[in-house]
């Protein structure tokens, strides 16, 4: 079992940037898939950014595409998320997830472990 604790959230104007964290506890962090996921108020969760157990692959969502930075280290069971250019559309609940398989993932039905989230804001 793998539990995840994320950090690096709060409120910052738009074009500001943050940086998430998720650090995972529990064993074989490295057989895991790792994605970072949103829901905003009212609207369903959705796949920010995931990246493979290696760290080979990664995915985006398109409307954080050159935006977002998702990368790991599997010796420090970490997984980041950088923010840049923010913007108040990107403000949501972020969670970071786990989830088997040979390819990112990019359901929430794919992914296994989830952490409690952390809230990002972003005013104009």
């Amino acid at each position: 079992q793998v539990q995840l604790a994320e950090s690096g959230g709060g409120l910052v104007q738009a074009g500001g940037s943050l940086r998430l964290s998720c650090v995972a506890s529990g064993r074989d962090f490295s057989n895991y898939n790792m994605g970072w996921f949103r829901q905003a108020p009212g609207k369903e969760r959705e796949i920010v950014a995931g990246i493979s157990r290696s760290g080979g692959r990664t995915y985006y969502a398109d409307s954080v595409k050159g935006q977002f930075t998702i990368s790991r280290d599997n010796a420090k069971n970490t997984v980041h998320l950088q923010m840049n250019s923010l913007k108040p559309e990107n403000t949501a609940v972020y969670y970071c997830a786990a989830g088997f398989g040979l390819i990112v993932p990019t359901s929430p039905q794919q992914y296994v472990y989830w952490g409690q989230g952390t809230q990002v804001s972003v005013s104009s």
